[in-house]
Protein backbone atom coordinates (compact mmCIF):
# COMPACT_ATOMS: atom_id res chain seq x y z
CA UNK A 1 0.00 0.00 0.00
CA UNK A 2 1.48 3.78 -0.93
CA UNK A 3 1.44 5.45 2.10
CA UNK A 4 2.23 8.51 0.94
CA UNK A 5 1.65 12.34 2.43
CA UNK A 6 2.07 15.87 1.43
CA UNK A 7 2.84 18.51 4.24
CA UNK A 8 1.93 21.98 3.49
CA UNK A 9 2.75 24.47 6.20
CA UNK A 10 4.05 28.10 6.19
CA UNK A 11 6.24 27.05 9.28
CA UNK A 12 9.26 24.82 8.66
CA UNK A 13 9.33 23.73 12.45
CA UNK A 14 6.07 22.04 11.77
CA UNK A 15 7.27 19.93 8.85
CA UNK A 16 10.22 19.24 10.41
CA UNK A 17 7.92 17.39 13.30
CA UNK A 18 5.32 16.02 11.30
CA UNK A 19 7.89 14.84 8.62
CA UNK A 20 9.62 12.77 12.12
CA UNK A 21 6.61 11.50 13.11
CA UNK A 22 5.02 10.05 9.64
CA UNK A 23 8.23 8.70 8.87
CA UNK A 24 8.56 6.83 11.59
CA UNK A 25 5.51 5.44 11.24
CA UNK A 26 6.37 4.15 7.44
CA UNK A 27 4.80 6.88 5.39
CA UNK A 28 6.64 8.63 2.61
CA UNK A 29 6.41 12.41 2.61
CA UNK A 30 6.67 15.25 0.40
CA UNK A 31 6.30 19.15 1.70
CA UNK A 32 5.99 22.39 0.32
CA UNK A 33 5.56 25.77 2.54
CA UNK A 34 2.93 27.55 -0.18
CA UNK A 35 -0.67 26.42 -1.01
CA UNK A 36 0.33 26.66 -4.83
CA UNK A 37 3.17 24.55 -5.09
CA UNK A 38 0.88 22.19 -3.31
CA UNK A 39 -1.45 22.00 -6.06
CA UNK A 40 1.29 21.99 -8.78
CA UNK A 41 2.85 19.12 -6.18
CA UNK A 42 -0.65 17.47 -6.92
CA UNK A 43 -1.34 18.18 -10.59
CA UNK A 44 2.33 15.84 -11.21
CA UNK A 45 1.70 13.37 -8.68
CA UNK A 46 -2.22 12.34 -7.50
CA UNK A 47 -0.88 9.33 -5.78
CA UNK A 48 -1.17 11.04 -2.00
CA UNK A 49 -2.83 8.75 0.71
CA UNK A 50 -3.54 12.37 2.27
CA UNK A 51 -2.60 16.16 2.32
CA UNK A 52 -2.20 17.91 5.29
CA UNK A 53 -3.31 21.19 4.45
CA UNK A 54 -2.38 24.25 7.28
CA UNK A 55 -5.34 26.23 7.17
CA UNK A 56 -3.64 29.91 7.63
CA UNK A 57 -0.77 30.68 4.94
CA UNK A 58 0.45 33.80 3.59
CA UNK A 59 -0.65 35.07 0.15
CA UNK A 60 -3.15 31.57 -0.33
CA UNK A 61 -4.79 30.07 2.80
CA UNK A 62 -5.88 26.44 2.74
CA UNK A 63 -9.76 26.66 2.36
CA UNK A 64 -9.33 28.57 -0.86
CA UNK A 65 -6.44 25.90 -1.75
CA UNK A 66 -8.39 22.93 -0.59
CA UNK A 67 -11.62 24.83 -3.02
CA UNK A 68 -8.86 24.73 -5.73
CA UNK A 69 -8.36 21.52 -5.74
CA UNK A 70 -11.48 20.01 -5.17
CA UNK A 71 -11.94 22.64 -8.89
CA UNK A 72 -9.35 20.51 -11.00
CA UNK A 73 -10.45 16.72 -11.81
CA UNK A 74 -7.67 15.10 -11.88
CA UNK A 75 -6.98 15.86 -8.13
CA UNK A 76 -10.29 17.00 -7.15
CA UNK A 77 -10.49 13.24 -4.74
CA UNK A 78 -7.12 13.57 -3.51
CA UNK A 79 -7.79 13.34 0.21
CA UNK A 80 -7.24 16.58 2.57
CA UNK A 81 -7.30 17.20 6.32
CA UNK A 82 -7.18 19.97 7.60
CA UNK A 83 -4.60 21.12 10.19
CA UNK A 84 -4.83 24.72 11.82
CA UNK A 85 -4.68 25.94 15.52
CA UNK A 86 -7.92 27.11 15.01
CA UNK A 87 -10.04 24.77 17.10
CA UNK A 88 -13.72 26.16 17.74
CA UNK A 89 -16.22 23.73 16.67
CA UNK A 90 -17.26 25.98 13.82
CA UNK A 91 -13.87 26.13 12.76
CA UNK A 92 -14.04 22.57 12.04
CA UNK A 93 -16.88 23.04 10.09
CA UNK A 94 -15.41 25.41 8.33
CA UNK A 95 -12.99 23.21 7.01
CA UNK A 96 -15.39 20.73 5.92
CA UNK A 97 -17.60 22.92 4.17
CA UNK A 98 -14.28 23.90 2.59
CA UNK A 99 -13.96 20.21 1.08
CA UNK A 100 -11.67 18.89 3.80
CA UNK A 101 -12.35 15.02 4.62
CA UNK A 102 -11.08 15.59 8.03
CA UNK A 103 -9.82 17.87 10.40
CA UNK A 104 -6.66 18.25 12.98
CA UNK A 105 -5.96 21.07 15.75
CA UNK A 106 -2.41 22.14 16.54
CA UNK A 107 -1.35 21.52 18.30
CA UNK A 108 -1.32 18.41 16.71
CA UNK A 109 -2.14 14.85 18.90
CA UNK A 110 -0.01 11.80 16.63
CA UNK A 111 -2.67 9.40 17.58
CA UNK A 112 -5.55 11.95 16.42
CA UNK A 113 -3.69 12.26 13.06
CA UNK A 114 -2.51 8.90 12.62
CA UNK A 115 -6.14 7.86 12.64
CA UNK A 116 -7.59 10.56 10.68
CA UNK A 117 -4.72 9.82 7.98
CA UNK A 118 -5.62 5.78 8.01
CA UNK A 119 -9.42 6.68 8.08
CA UNK A 120 -8.90 7.41 4.41
CA UNK A 121 -6.96 4.36 3.15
Amino acid sequence: MNKKVLIVDDDPRNIFALKLTLKSRGYQIESCTMAQEAIDILKKDNQFTAVLMDMMMPEMDGYEAIKIIRSIPSISEVPVISVTAQAMPEDRQKCLDAGAQDYVSKPIDVDQLINAIEKLT
